[in-house]
């Protein structure tokens, strides 16, 4: 008892050193204020054409967080390419840095374990991103409130806050990466550098070679449907490898209640519609059979990001601490 309260007490006592450290620091709000300006302008945007639509639309503020002229993207398509930018700035040195500033074995001489030392740091980092994501949120559904003159119904608050909650859990899969290359590199540039070129490879490059890949394991032939959707199903399992697609998922179901199934989108890329027995086309669905179609991607997101934890702690648990 009296060790899980000293372990409690230095969990708390590093979260908010960490919380503090990052909202006072010079990179994070520079961060922010990139992040912020450019979801803003993408939102600003964006109304300009959903003024355009029927005020009968029963979705309209969700529109918000999807809709983009054209050579733009859409809010949700930038926090994608934003959000592993500010994880990987948060977590790249969150233990290097100790160790090269030899404080690493100063703070574990106190009453601070090491699995108390590491998770206060990634639980610092991700309540950092929470509060930045939770701010920006309220700041979309503030905007749409002011421009559109509608509030939002019931229904698209809690997709609208599903989405949030997803961003946050992929924004924790890549401060786990950086955490992780944090305390496998003693450089801080070779970590950062390690992360951003994985994130480049899966977001810019994956994408390309993913089909290639599949079609390793898939027959050229498709004679039925069902070998269709085992095809479909195969280039999404490759392609899910990169947290991006996988993101971009989960939250097109989410935010269209029209999208029935995963495979939707590559159907429709096809020029086929996907009809399920019973259904109406283009009906939508509520809110909680959406988040029973993306509900294995969520889990398999959250089980990514607690993978990458544990493979950190296990190995900073194994690494000899010098002063």
């Amino acid at each position: 008892m009296q060790r899980e309260g000293s372990a409690f007490a230095g969990l708390g006592v590093v979260t908010l050193k960490e919380l503090s450290d990052h909202l006072t620091g010079i990179r994070m709000i520079i961060m922010e204020w990139i992040v912020v300006l450019m979801a803003v302008g993408v939102v600003f945007t964006g109304i300009q054409q959903i003024r355009e639509v029927s005020a009968e639309d029963p979705f309209l503020f969700l529109r918000l967080f999807t809709r983009a002229r054209e050579g733009l993207p859409s809010f949700v398509a930038v926090l994608s390419f934003l959000v592993p930018l500010v994880a990987i700035g948060i977590g790249f040195d969150l233990v290097n840095s100790e160790r090269n500033q030899r404080t690493l074995s100063r703070i574990l001489s106190q009453p601070i374990y090491r699995d108390a030392l590491l998770f206060g740091k990634f639980l610092g980092g991700i309540i950092t991103i929470t509060i930045m994501l939770l701010a920006l949120w309220l700041m979309v559904i503030g905007l749409g409130i002011l421009t559109l003159g509608l509030p939002p119904g019931p229904e698209e608050v809690a997709r609208a806050l599903t989405m949030l909650g997803v961003t946050i859990v992929y924004a924790g899969v890549w401060l786990g990466l950086a955490l992780l290359f944090s305390i496998l590199f003693r450089s801080a540039a070779t970590a950062a550098l390690a992360a951003l070129g994985l994130w480049l490879f899966l977001t810019m490059l994956w994408p390309l070679l993913s089909p290639y890949a599949a079609a390793l394991f898939v027959s050229d032939r498709v004679a039925t449907p069902d070998d269709l959707l085992k095809h479909l199903g195969i280039l999404q399992a490759f392609a899910r490898i990169s947290p991006a697609d996988m993101y971009a998922e989960i939250v097109g179901a989410l935010l269209d209640p029209t999208v029935r199934s995963t495979q939707q989108p590559l159907l429709a890329s096809l020029g086929l519609v996907l009809v399920q027995p019973g259904s109406v086309p283009g009906a939508p669905l509520p809110f909680l059979q959406s988040l029973l179609v993306v509900w294995p991607e969520i889990v398999g997101m959250i089980a990514g990001a607690i993978v990458l934890f544990v493979i950190g702690y296990v190995t900073f648990q194994r690494q000899e601490v010098r002063a």
